[in-house]
């Protein structure tokens, strides 16, 4: 798949050709399961865009950067079967993985989850 400056050439080199054959010349092509082809327009116009400089507000692989999504309110409530939950984008941000284990602190008016094995920052 051509990309930058390459693929500017290759966009300018071709001139007036369908919008088919330009996807296809450029190499934004994959096969399918059953062996035919896919044209990858997405991915070509993204690389088209940032080849002419214009970010979409995506980061190298692909995944939006931008505001996409809820704002998290950094709260959260009892559920019904007694569970606390703390939601996929806090335990995201602090890159937490499944297994991993923590130590439940009860304070007066709050709740501390210290890694085990970890030391717990003084306030």
């Amino acid at each position: 798949m051509l990309t930058g400056s390459e693929l500017l050439a290759k966009v300018k080199e071709l001139g007036d050709v369908s919008k088919s054959d330009l996807v296809r010349s450029c190499g934004y092509v994959s096969t399918k399961k059953d062996g035919s082809e896919r044209l990858n327009f997405t991915a070509f116009y993204e690389a088209l865009l940032g080849a002419k400089g214009v970010s979409l507000g995506t980061d190298s692989v692909g995944r939006g950067t931008g505001k996409g999504g809820r704002k998290l309110s950094y709260t959260t409530k009892i559920q019904f079967n007694g569970n606390l939950l703390v939601g996929k984008a806090y335990t995201a941000m602090l890159d937490l993985k499944p297994g991993d284990e923590f130590e439940i602190k009860l304070g007066r008016k709050q709740i501390k989850l210290v890694p085990i094995g970890g030391a717990e920052e003084e306030e």
